[in-house]
């Protein structure tokens, strides 16, 4: 069963298509890869499966479905006990992820609250574990506040954040844009890692064919507001049947897969 189905999708903004008629399917586990140009409609697809497109963006025809739910029906109250637990995000401005005036201890407690009925000792013992998960002192980054922590540190508090409920769909949009090529990878590789241990689906947003290759086993390749091919990874980057993807491919010095881990340092 899918855990996330797009229909159909159309949005608008006034008399302007941003997103026509698109379709795509995420099983449990899957790694799907949303690729194409600034502008061609990422993003705004990502917003609207979790209800978070802005006022002057509708949805005009279509559904979208996280298990048996049509998400596109929900009112802002119901949206409340999905976002986060059901559906999480992790975004490019890992800064604005977090209140720069709270530790990052006490988002995570205030999150906690909002859809657990935890002790305050057992909310921070989970977030403990969850920093600790992703490579992170987890006492000392607890107490601290954003300012304090570097841009790859910051991402991956996000990243804890994120999964930290055991969200069926985790979506990632464009979650490295912001940092340096090492720490980039590094922050994709973990990701993959608890990616692996939960068997969430994860939508990826990307314009980087070389994370693709590395990391998804899906893809769909977006351009202007319509999904032009998808399939497996490997037989579309392989055997690409539409001139944009080829296009796409193309551009890319390099494609080799790399299969080593990176080491840390």
């Amino acid at each position: 069963m899918s855990v996330l189905t797009i229909s159909d999708l159309t949005i608008k903004h006034r008399e302007e298509t941003l997103v026509q008629n698109i379709g795509l399917s995420i099983k449990e586990g899957d790694w799907l890869a949303l690729v194409g140009e600034s502008g061609s409609g990422k993003s705004v697809t990502a917003s609207s499966i979790g209800g978070l497109l802005p006022r002057e963006l509708i949805i005009s025809s279509g559904s979208i479905h996280l298990g048996g739910v049509n998400l596109s029906s929900l009112k802002e109250k119901e949206w409340r006990t999905y976002r986060g637990k059901a559906i999480s995000y992790i975004f490019q401005d890992y800064q604005g992820a977090f209140t720069p005036f709270l530790t990052i201890g006490a988002q995570f407690d205030e999150m906690l609250k909002t859809h657990l009925n935890d002790s305050k000792q057992l909310r921070k013992s989970r977030a403990l574990e969850c920093l600790n998960n992703v490579n992170l002192p987890g006492e000392r980054v607890y107490k601290s506040y954003p300012f304090q922590l570097s841009g790859g540190q910051l991402q991956r508090a996000a990243i804890a954040m994120a999964t930290i409920l055991k969200p069926k769909l985790l979506i990632a949009d464009e979650p490295t844009t912001a940092l340096d090529s090492i720490t980039a990878a590094h922050v994709l590789q973990l990701l993959d890692d608890l990616q692996k241990q939960t068997s969430c689906a994860v939508l990826f947003i990307t314009h980087d064919l070389r994370h693709v290759q590395k990391f998804a086993n899906k893809m769909a390749v977006m351009r202007k507001g319509e999904i032009v091919e998808s399939g497996i990874k490997t037989a579309v980057l392989k055997h690409p049947k539409h001139a944009y993807t080829k296009a796409l491919i193309a551009a890319i010095p390099s494609l080799k897969e790399t299969k080593d881990r990176l080491v840390t340092i």
